[in-house]
């Protein structure tokens, strides 16, 4: 699942590919705002990014389903 996310002062986003559901990223981004400490999220290829609850200015999280892939039309 992709997820974007807005930094504030940052004409930039971040692009994560994650493999956790759209309520558990939604869950830790609710607790990291209300106790106001870091997002911890790993992405598919194991990586770590931290955030700061603070330097959130908006979180995307995208669809579940896999999208099709290809030129067929159906």
């Amino acid at each position: 699942m992709e997820i974007k996310i807005g930094i504030r002062q940052s004409n930039r986003e971040l692009t994560l590919d994650v493999d956790a559901s759209v309520e558990d990223i939604t869950a830790q981004v609710n607790e990291a705002i209300s106790q106001g400490t870091v997002i911890s999220l790993k992405d598919a290829k194991n990586r770590t990014v931290l955030v700061p609850a603070q330097a959130l200015a908006y979180v995307e999280v995208g669809s579940e389903t896999a999208h099709r892939v290809g030129f067929g039309i159906g």
